[in-house]
């Protein structure tokens, strides 16, 4: 029996801490062993911490966890307090002595959500990540929640989506995604999400694709034309897989928002994916298994974008864009 989450994937819990005042917050994916890692951006405008570690190339090959945070720079310090928690229980790559906690992080832009972003020196992003990795569990609340609290879309609220799958050999994948695009999640101004092709279970509301056509799906529609969006996921599979692999698993997995968002990878998005391999699973998949994990893992990542819009609520702030099932009533 599955939770329909990437918690699905043994060895990997998700914790989320934010503020309503602050409109953010943060959601950290710590894995209980560390994990064989690597990302893909595709996005125009990235905000990230500690990625550069994560090419097939650079010498550490795994992380403990990854962070997701809302406040564009200003969230980037959410990692610090991943890591002083990690570091409290002991995690961390081994240089004599000492265990640094290896913890890549990335943040998306809500600063202008209407949320109360006048902190002063200190920026909350610290504590919400050190609150975050406290609350790591198997459970997790999707939509507006974590770092996808304060997210948004060109016409609707964002939030935090998760979804699973098996492939035919038995791997198991799974994505989290804070969706905050610059442009749509569902086809123009109908309720269908893009990602309906890909619905498991009538996750997201069980609409499917709809009619084709009359309801503006094609046209254009940007949330803004400044830099002020960004997709943020992470893909696990339980496989056992090299970092390079997993690399090509993140590029695999970057497909899943051109599947659920028009348009995707912007100028204006910094789509960004982690990805990692537990190898819970001995025995390293064929080109045929990776490749069909990398497929999953797309659609994984497009399902979780549609779940994290159907699951959002408003935001409590003047002008706050609508939830999905506020406009659509269901």
């Amino acid at each position: 029996m599955t939770a329909n989450l990437i918690t699905d994937i043994q060895g990997v819990r998700v914790g989320s801490a934010h503020e309503a005042r602050l409109a953010s917050g943060v959601t950290a994916v710590i894995f209980d062993e560390p994990a064989v890692a690597s990302i893909a951006v595709h996005g125009g405008a990235p905000a990230s911490r500690d990625t550069e570690l994560l090419a097939p190339h650079m010498t550490v090959e795994r992380v403990d966890a990854f962070v997701l945070s809302g406040g564009s720079a200003f969230g980037l310090d959410a990692a610090g307090g991943v890591i002083a928690r990690l570091a409290e229980l002991g995690r961390g790559f081994a240089v004599g002595a000492v265990r640094v906690p290896i913890v890549p992080g990335a943040s998306l832009f809500d600063l202008l959500n209407g949320g109360d972003k006048a902190w002063g020196r200190t920026p909350p992003y610290w504590e919400l990540g050190w609150r975050a990795a406290c609350a790591a569990s198997e459970r997790f609340d999707l939509g507006t929640s974590g770092a996808g609290f304060g997210a948004t879309t060109f016409d609707l609220k964002g939030g935090l989506g998760s979804a699973s799958a098996t492939t035919s050999a038995g791997y198991r994948v799974g994505a989290i995604v804070a969706c905050n695009a610059v442009g749509r999640a569902t086809r123009g101004s109908s309720p269908h999400f893009w990602a309906a092709p890909f619905e498991r279970d009538g996750e997201f509301g069980g609409l499917g694709s709809g009619p084709d056509g009359g309801d503006g799906a094609l046209a254009l529609g940007l949330k803004t034309i400044e830099p002020a969006s960004t997709n943020l996921a992470v893909v696990v599979t339980d496989a056992t897989l090299t970092k390079a692999q997993v690399k090509r698993l993140a590029v695999m997995a970057q497909d899943g928002l051109a599947l659920a968002l028009r348009p995707a990878h912007a100028p204006t998005d910094g789509d960004t994916v982690f990805a990692a391999a537990t190898g819970r699973v001995a025995g390293a998949p064929g080109l045929d298994g990776l490749t069909e994990i990398g497929m999953l893992a797309a659609e994984c990542v497009a399902r979780a974008v549609a779940r994290g819009v159907y699951e959002a609520t408003a935001l409590a702030v003047k002008g706050a864009q609508p939830s999905w099932r506020q406009r659509y009533g269901r």
